[in-house]
C-alpha cells in the first residue's frame, strides 16, 4: 500500500482528557498496538461541538430511534446544536478518506450500539445509537466502524481489522482506472479472503465479476463495493476457515507428498478441535506455497491480510 491507513477514533480513547470529568478512557490496545500500523483522525463530539471541560454530562431521552441529547441535571435539549455541529464535521471527514471509525462505547454522542435512552419516567431502555456515531455510519455506510470494548473480544478484533486493511486495499484499487479488468485483478486476490467470510457473497460476486462488461463500470463498482464490504462485516468461523484450509489443500495434490498432506490434515484437525489456533495451519500453508511457489496463492490476501505483529489469528 502507498500509505498508512487512516481511522477515525474517539478522541478520549487516545489518553486525551476530554471526558466531562476531565478524565480519559485511553485503550492500550489503540495506542501502543494498532498505532503502529493506523493513523488516527481523533474525534471529540462535545468539545468540538464548544462544550467546556468538566461539564455537565449528556443522556439521550425519548424515541430510542430518534432520540433527544438532554442534559443530566439541568435539562437542556443540545440536539439541534449537536446535530449542526455533526453535519459540518462529517463533511470534513469525507476529505479524509476513512477506512474505519472506533467509537467510545456507551456515549451519548459516540456509542455504536446498545445505548441508554430514557422514556418520559426516566427508565432506561439499552437501544439507542450516538447522535453522531448514528450521523457516521448513515453518511459513511461502507465505512467500517466498531466500539473500544468489543475490540477486547479476539473475533471482533480480528474482523474489525480485516475489514480496515481490505477497505484500504480496495481504495487503492479506485485509484485506477475502473476497468473490468482491474476488477477481476482485485477480486482475484481477495477470493479466498471473501470465501473465509460468505461463500453466499462468494458466489454473487463471481457471477458479477463474470458479467462485468454487460453493464457501466460505475454500477459494476458500486455494486462490488456493496457486496464486498457486506460480505467482510460477516464473522469467520471455525467451519469456515476449514473450508478455505481445505480449498488451499486442493492446490497441492500434485505436489505434496504423502507425509506433508498427513501432516497437513492432522494440523487442520487439531485447528477444528480448538488445540491450534489459525496462525499454526496457515504457517505450514505458507510454507508450502513458498516450497512450492504457488504463484496463484502468494498473490492471495486471505494468507496475510494484515500484519502478522498484530497477533489477530494467534487465538484459538
Amino acid at each position: 500500500m502507498e500509505d498508512r491507513i487512516k481511522i477515525g477514533v474517539s478522541m478520549c480513547l487516545l489518553g486525551k482528557e476530554v471526558r466531562w470529568n476531565g478524565g480519559h478512557s485511553r485503550s492500550r490496545f489503540i495506542t501502543d498496538t494498532l498505532s503502529d500500523f493506523v493513523d488516527f483522525v481523533p474525534v471529540c463530539p462535545e468539545v468540538e461541538a464548544g462544550f467546556p471541560i468538566p461539564r455537565e454530562t449528556f443522556r439521550l431521552v425519548g424515541d430510542p430511534d430518534n432520540p433527544r441529547l438532554i442534559t443530566t441535571k439541568k435539562k437542556e435539549d443540545h440536539t439541534e446544536h449537536m446535530l449542526r455541529w455533526a453535519s459540518g464535521r462529517l463533511k470534513a471527514l469525507e476529505k479524509e478518506d476513512l477506512c474505519g471509525f472506533i467509537f467510545k462505547k456507551d456515549s451519548p454522542n459516540s456509542g455504536l450500539m446498545r445505548v441508554k435512552v430514557y422514556n418520559d419516567k426516566g427508565m432506561p431502555v439499552k437501544k439507542g445509537v450516538g447522535l453522531f456515531a448514528r450521523a457516521f455510519t448513515r453518511r459513511f455506510p461502507h465505512v467500517p466502524v466498531e466500539e473500544d470494548g468489543r475490540l477486547n473480544d479476539n473475533k471482533l478484533r480480528e474482523n474489525f481489522i480485516e475489514q480496515i486493511f481490505a477497505m484500504k486495499r480496495w481504495r487503492e484499487t479506485l485509484k485506477n482506472r475502473k476497468t473490468v479488468g482491474h476488477l477481476v485483478a482485485f477480486h482475484t486476490r481477495e477470493k479466498l479472503l471473501l470465501l473465509s467470510h460468505s461463500q453466499t457473497h462468494y458466489r454473487q460476486m463471481g457471477k458479477l465479476v463474470a458479467s462485468g462488461k454487460s453493464m457501466p463500470a460505475a454500477e459494476l463498482y458500486k455494486n462490488y463495493n456493496d457486496l464486498f464490504t457486506t460480505a467482510l462485516a460477516l464473522k469467520t468461523t471455525v467451519r469456515k476457515q476449514l473450508n478455505v484450509l481445505y480449498h488451499l489443500l486442493g492446490y497441492f495434490k500434485k505436489q505434496l507428498s504423502a507425509d506433508e498432506k498427513k501432516e497437513m490434515l492432522e494440523i487442520f484437525d487439531r485447528y477444528s478441535k480448538g488445540y491450534v489456533p489459525l496462525i499454526v495451519p496457515l504457517t505450514l500453508v505458507n510454507h508450502f506455497v513458498r516450497k512450492y511457489q504457488q504463484n496463484y496463492l502468494m498473490q492471495q490476501t486471505y494468507l496475510n491480510p494484515h500484519p502478522i505483529e498484530l497477533k489477530l489469528r494467534n487465538h484459538a
